[in-house]
Parts: structure tokens; sequence; C-alpha cells
């Protein structure tokens, strides 16, 4: 599937502290509202959902981590950690987004990436291979730093990415977390900081952040009737209302659209291929996007056939592709691919057939 930003069209300010902020569907990546999107700013702790990407993506949450006196050390928000403990990575990925442990984010560094630096480089190639024009890291959890930056922008995308890992959406969801604890007979809660997940009903994560510098920053995410909405504030000292303000703008003027089904027929007759099957062009898989009520009726599909038909050998081969255009613009786009014929289409085909010869010797 690919995908286009659609209009933007929010009559007021709906994020009026922010110095940047975003709403985006998390799905399709449409932007809903923006302000100053792909201006580069400190981001404080927001640096922790990477952290957790490449972590979740290159480790074994069961696997257990030695704690460094380098990760012992380090200043800010903690979740005390202290040299030579050995704590699973689930545990250090819970008290990293839960807690904000800037010393769990330099454990879960040294211990996938080698050193610091070196997981600050497989920060950076994830930051490349997902596009984020804007963002640069130089360290895994967000003290200010010079050429340490992102946009409000790159964070929607990156968290957009993110949530498609049901381990990170579980993650970044949980209100409380227990945890056993080495050489310790009781265990300890992490309780989350994000206050999104008290404060609104439909939120399911995702992070906050704060320092001198960057000031207050969160990028949060809810869903209702199906529709994931991630909205990212920068430098926001009235954050938490001003995200319940996005997303409820998101939810009454958009609704997560279904434009095609996975298998929906897109040719009125089958066909027979060289192999006596016959097959018929349908949707290779769902295609949805957040429209407003007049936008339904502006949604346009136009099927395009690049492959012989006549040289179709069986099922399951792309022929081409239905390109997704609203106003004009195209928003997206579906491969087309032979399905073969069900047992009802074929029925139906051969009553057909011999009723109209029936007909014809009237």
């Amino acid at each position: 599937m690919s995908f286009q930003h659609g209009s933007v069209w929010a009559e007021t300010d709906l994020a009026p502290s922010a110095q940047a902020a975003i709403l985006m569907d998390a799905s399709s990546g449409r932007v809903l509202y923006e302000k100053q999107a792909s201006e580069e700013k400190l981001i404080a702790s927001l640096t922790k959902i990477m952290t957790a990407v490449v972590a979740i993506e290159h480790g074994d949450l069961n696997e257990l981590v030695t704690i460094s006196e380098n990760a012992q050390g380090v200043e800010g928000s903690s979740i005390y950690l202290k040299k030579g403990e050995k704590i699973s990575l689930e545990t250090l990925l819970y008290g990293l987004m839960l807690r904000s442990g800037n010393d769990a984010a330099v454990a879960i560094a040294e211990h996938i990436g080698g050193s610091v630096e070196g997981f600050v480089y497989m920060m950076n190639e994830k930051v490349n291979h997902l596009g984020l024009t804007h963002t640069q890291f130089q360290n895994p959890h967000g003290l200010d730093e010079e050429g340490h930056y992102s946009s409000a922008e790159d964070l929607g995308k990156l968290t957009a990415y993110a949530l498609k890992n049901n381990t990170f959406q579980k993650i970044v969801e949980t209100e409380v977390k227990t945890v056993s604890w080495p050489n310790e007979e009781w265990k300890r809660k992490f309780y989350n900081k994000n206050k999104m997940l008290r404060f609104y009903e439909w939120a399911n994560g995702v992070k906050t952040g704060y320092t001198k510098k960057a000031h207050r920053t969160l990028v949060s995410s809810a869903t209702k009737d199906g529709m994931q909405l991630v909205a990212v504030t920068l430098d926001d000292g009235n954050d938490w209302k001003e995200s319940m303000v996005m997303f409820e703008y998101g939810f009454k003027h958009y609704e997560q659209t279904t434009i095609l089904k996975e298998g929906q027929k897109m040719s009125k007759k089958s066909f027979q291929t060289d192999e006596g099957e016959r097959v018929q062009i349908t949707a290779g898989h769902l295609f949805q996007f957040p429209l407003t009520e007049e936008e339904k009726r502006s949604i346009v599909v136009e099927p395009v056939i690049s492959f012989p038909l006549r040289m179709v050998k069986n099922d399951e081969t792309q022929v081409g592709t239905a390109r997704i255009y609203l106003k004009g613009e195209i928003i997206g786009s579906v491969p087309l691919v032979t399905t073969r014929e069900s047992k009802d289409a074929r029925l139906m085909r051969q009553f057909k057939q011999v009723f109209s010869m029936m007909m014809g010797r009237g």
C-alpha cells in the first residue's frame, strides 16, 4: 500500500500553547492537523520511542541485561538500577517507557548496541530507513545535546510505525506494571507517567518528555471506532488538554472508511487462464482511509491493468493496481490480483449461461 497526505483543514489553532504539533492517522499516515510540524526541535524523552523500537526489533525480551556503572550513574529520571544487577530486557523496556528511566535507556543501549555509541548508530540507521528527514539522535534517553533533535511530523511517523508492533503497543498502553527484582523478596511497581491514559478514555499510549531546554513534550495515541490517531506536541505547557482537543477534533470530523476490502471483485466477469482455471480480478488487500462525510463522496477508484490477462497461468498473479483518488489527488494504491472463482460465482455464471440459452431458444 502507498499513501499521501490528504488536505488538512482546521478552522482554529488546536494547540495554541505548542511550538509545534501534529495529529495523524496511525494506519494511513494522513495528517489531520499540523502546526510547524517540520521544524526541528528538542524532544527530551520522546527519544525513548526510538530506543524502544530498536530494542524490540533487535533484542529478546527474556534476555538478562547486566547493569553497568555507566548505566547506574546516568543523570535525570531513573528506575534506580545498580551496577551488577541482571534485569530482563522486558522489565527495562517497561521502566524506559512507563517511568522514563534514563538508566534503563543506557542499559538497553549497551546491551543491544554493544555501547551507547553503537546503539545510537542503530537509532540513526532506523531514522534513515523510515525516511525521517528532520531527526538525528546523539543518545538513547533524550537529555539535551547538540545535534539531537526531531520534528512533530517525524515523531508522528515514528510512533505510527512503532504502534504496529504489538509488543510496543502493549507496553505503552500499560498504566501499572508489576515486576520482579533481583535480590528482593518483594516486587516493584512501575506507574506510567503518561496521564493521558487516565485523563482521556480512548487513550492507549505513548510517551511524555521534559528537559529544561525542551520544556514539556508529549506523544499520545488514542483509538475510537477502529481509528487510531497519534498526537504530538512539542514545547507545550498545556499538552494534556491540547492533545485531547486534537483527538476530539479528529474523531468528530473523520471516520476510518473502508474503500476496498481484501478479495473485493474489481471486474464484472471472470476469465479463463492458460491452465483452464477461471479467475477473477480482486483487490489484493484492505484499504482504509480517514475521511470526512463530504470527502466520502469524492473518492474515485481507478483499476489499471498492466499485465496481459491472456498470459495469466494461475490465481494469485498481480495483474495491475487500483489507484484511489480523493478530489483528484492520489491517496493510495492496492495491487490487483487474480483469485480463483468461487463456487457460488461459478454456479451463478453457469446459471446465467443456461438461462441465456433457454431465452435464446424462445
